[in-house]
């Protein structure tokens, strides 16, 4: 009797083994399939992370290659802009008098009706003041355009604008360091001296 107890004690203690072993079991595959499960969804994260990156790539390839297209295209234009402007200038420089010289072709004009009126006539005062309105004419339109005579009579030698050809001893002690005489008048245009006006000082 007592040998029957103890090997039903014994059968309960192997099936108690059993019944752990079996959840156990039962606990572990699906931990198994958990990590199955991980592994393959990091596998498809890599991929699409891939796939974003390789798009990513593509855009900014085909931006590099219009940056490029639009900065060589610039480059053509500032070149045939830097050609115009250089032309432009070299135009300017070489026709810059146009505007000039055509003013002054009715004071040629003038001047040829004078000499053919002075074959033509004896009056000598009638020339005369022909000439004069022709002078004053010439000389309103240089004025007009910013050219002035350097006043000289009386004024203090300046090295800014005068010349002295010659220096003269001065009848006056006033007169020392002036201008006394002028050989030849001096010219500004628009303020800058263009001719230095030639005369005599006194000493």
């Amino acid at each position: 009797m007592a040998e029957k107890k103890e090997c039903e004690k014994s059968q309960n203690i192997v099936d108690e083994a059993s019944e752990k072993e079996k959840k156990e079991s039962l606990n572990q595959e699906p931990e198994v399939s958990e990590e199955t499960g991980s592994e393959e969804g990091g596998e498809e994260g890599e991929a699409d992370e891939a796939a974003r990156l390789s798009a990513e790539l593509e855009t900014l390839k085909a931006t590099i290659e219009k940056m490029q297209k639009d900065y060589l295209l610039l480059m053509a234009e500032f070149d045939n802009f830097r050609k115009r402007t250089l032309r432009e200038k070299s135009e300017l420089i070489k026709n810059g008098g146009e505007n000039c010289m055509k003013a002054i072709l009715p004071v040629i004009d003038d001047f040829e009706r004078g000499l053919a009126a002075v074959e033509e006539s004896n009056d000598l005062a009638a020339v005369k003041e022909g000439m004069s309105l022709i002078y004053n004419k010439f000389k309103s339109y240089l004025e007009q355009n910013g050219v002035k005579e350097i006043p000289t009579e009386g004024a203090d030698f300046d090295t800014e604008y005068h010349e002295a050809v010659t220096m003269f001893p001065a009848s006056d002690p006033a007169q020392k360091g002036k201008v006394i005489d002028t050989v030849q008048k001096g010219y500004t245009l628009n303020d800058k001296v263009i001719r230095f006006a030639k005369v005599v000082v006194g000493e």
